[in-house]
């Protein structure tokens, strides 16, 4: 290991020693006091004041970490009761229009989005089949659309969108949501609603 110039003593030497011996300082603690360090607001500070910086710094991101999964886990609750109550009342449709039904006023109701359908792809109409094999090439799609796409899906301009291919055995059918916030749906979110639902169609669909 090269030494640093000015330094007598190998640093990794020193360091390896304070990793083996942490009681180091609480045998010399007026070291604590006299040892300091460059702080780019306060000038030099001592390592105990250096050291209670970092704990407080590390508090504060073990509190944001229980934030965000605390509000993660309310999250999964909440998709996980609306689709308990969707799955029964979709069970109850009779036909495939009452299940349209039924599954837009949901979803609206529930998370505010702006549109829900549920769109038949035909090979003969070149725009659906376009954005069915290439949004949907990987099952999803996340994010935003162009004018003329969400013309085709929604007959209007939306914010963000999510798009779902539903199993072959019902055909082409694209299972799509639209909200009016740009930001809503990206390409990073969590697929557990859209996933459960995309489930559950595959599964009533054939019936109806």
């Amino acid at each position: 290991m090269q030494k640093t110039m000015d330094a007598p003593f190998d640093e990794a030497v020193i360091r390896e020693y304070l990793a083996d011996n942490p009681d180091f300082f609480e045998r010399y603690p007026e070291l604590l006091l006299t040892l300091a360090m460059p702080h780019g607001e306060r000038g030099t500070v001592s390592l105990v004041e250096k050291r209670q910086e970092l704990l407080r710094h590390r508090v504060h991101q073990l509190e944001e970490e229980i934030t965000s999964l605390m509000s993660m886990a309310s999250r999964n609750e909440q998709i996980y009761r609306f689709n308990t109550q969707l799955c029964r009342k979709l069970l109850d449709c009779e036909d495939i229009g009452e299940l349209r039904q039924v599954l837009t006023s949901e979803l609206k109701q529930a998370f505010q989005f702006s549109h829900v359908r549920l769109i038949t792809v035909h090979d003969i109409d070149s725009e659906l089949s376009a954005i069915w094999h290439k949004r949907l090439k990987q099952g999803y799609y996340f994010g935003r659309l162009t004018h003329q796409e969400s013309h085709r899906l929604f007959g209007a301009d939306v914010g963000s969108v999510s798009l779902a291919r539903l199993s072959e055995d019902n055909g082409q059918v694209i299972f799509a949501m639209a909200s009016e916030d740009v930001t809503h749906f990206h390409p990073e979110m969590d697929s557990m609603l859209l996933e459960q639902v995309r489930q559950l169609l595959d599964h009533l669909l054939p019936k109806l």
